[in-house]
C-alpha cells in the first residue's frame, strides 16, 4: 500500500514527530544505520525523512535506505531530492522510483551548490530555485505531498529575510504541503519567522528542526554552513563542559529538551529531529518528554 501524505497526518490535529536520516557510506554503515532505525521505531516517529547527499551524490544509497525503513520496519518515508547537478529527467526518473515503491511524501529542495561550482553550472532544465522542483514534482504526480525548507534566520544565499520569505511563498504556491525549518537554538527566531510567513499568506504547517548538539566543534561547523546562530548561553555552557563528550551530549540533550518543551507549549504542529543517523539522543528525548 502506499505511504499516506503527510499532509493527511497534519490534519489530524497532533503533534508530529519526526526524524532524519543521512545515507551511509557503505553496506557497513548500512548495517549500523538498520541497527539505529530498530532502536529509533520504538519511539513510533510519525514519519522519518532521509537526505540526498551534495550534489545529489547518494541518489543510489539514498533510494536503499528509504526503502529499507519502510520495508523493514513500517515508516513512512520521505527521501529528499534535489536539483543538483540534476536535469528535469534525472528528477522525474527519481520521483518515478520513489513513486513505484509506494512513496507519496518528498522533501522538495533546491540544495546546495557544491564547493567551487556556480549556480550556473549546479542547475539546469530552468531547476534554479526550490519551487521550481517542487512544482516539476506536483506535475509528475500530484498526488505527492512535498516538504520544502524554511529558514528561521534567513537562507546564506538570500539578499535579505523578505527575498527568502518570498522564495518561501513560491515554494507553497508551487504545491508544497507544509515546511520544515533549518536548525534553531534561540525558539524566538522560530516564532518570528512563523509570524512572518502567516503575515506573508504562508498557511501551511510549519514544523520547527531541531538538532542535540553533539560537539561544540561540529555544531559551529554546520552552524557556519547553514546560518544558524549560537546563543551565547550554550556556547558558554559547551564550552565548560570542554572535551568531556558525555558532558557535551547531556547539556545538547538538555538544551533541546528546553526547546522542544517551549515548541509544544506554543502549540507547534510538530518537530523535526535531525539525529545524525545516531539513537541516543532522541531516545534520549522520547524518554524525557514522556515523563
Amino acid at each position: 500500500m502506499p505511504d499516506r501524505p503527510i499532509s493527511e497526518l497534519f490534519a489530524e490535529g497532533r503533534v508530529l514527530r519526526s526524524l532524519e536520516f543521512f545515507p551511509p557510506r557503505d553496506d557497513a554503515a548500512v548495517e549500523a544505520l538498520r541497527e539505529t532505525a530498530a532502536a529509533l521505531a520504538k519511539i513510533e516517529p510519525d514519519f522519518v525523512s532521509v537526505t540526498y547527499g551534495a550534489g545529489g551524490g547518494t541518489r543510489a544509497r539514498t533510494a536503499q535506505v528509504s526503502a529499507m525503513l519502510r520495508q523493514e520496519f513500517g515508516f513512512t518515508v520521505m527521501p529528499h531530492l534535489t536539483a543538483v547537478n540534476h536535469t528535469a529527467e534525472d528528477i522525474a526518473a527519481v520521483a518515478d522510483e520513489h513513486y513505484r515503491n509506494g512513496i507519496r511524501n518528498v522533501m522538495a529542495l533546491r540544495g546546495d551548490v557544491p564547493p567551487g561550482s556556480t549556480a550556473e553550472m549546479a542547475f539546469s532544465d530552468g531547476l534554479r530555485f526550490g519551487s521550481d522542483v517542487v512544482a516539476l514534482l506536483k506535475g509528475r504526480h500530484e498526488d505527492f505531498c512535498l516538504g520544502v525548507g524554511g529558514y528561521p534566520e534567513k537562507h546564506p544565499e538570500a539578499e535579505s529575510a523578505d527575498a527568502d520569505l518570498a522564495n518561501l511563498r513560491r515554494k507553497v504556491d508551487a504545491g508544497a504541503g507544509f515546511v520544515t525549518t533549518q536548525l534553531f537554538f534561540d525558539n524566538a527566531d522560530f516564532y518570528r519567522f512563523v509570524d512572518r510567513s502567516r503575515a506573508a499568506g504562508i498557511a501551511v504547517p510549519i514544523v520547527p528542526g531541531i538538532m542535540p548538539v553533539l560537539s561544540l566543534k561540529q555544531i559551529t561547523r554546520i552552524t557556519d554552513l547553514c546560518g544558524a546562530s549560537l546563543p551565547e548561553r550554550l556556547v558558554r555552557r559547551l564550552e565548560a563542559a570542554g572535551d568531556r563528550p558525555e558532558i557535551v551530549e547531556h547539556v545538547g540533550i538538555d538544551w533541546a529538551l528546553g526547546q522542544i518543551r517551549d515548541l509544544l507549549d506554543h502549540g507547534v504542529p510538530g518537530y523535526h529531529l535531525y539525529v545524525l543517523n545516531r539513537a541516543r539522543a532522541a531516545l534520549a528525548l522520547a524518554a524525557s518528554l514522556s515523563a
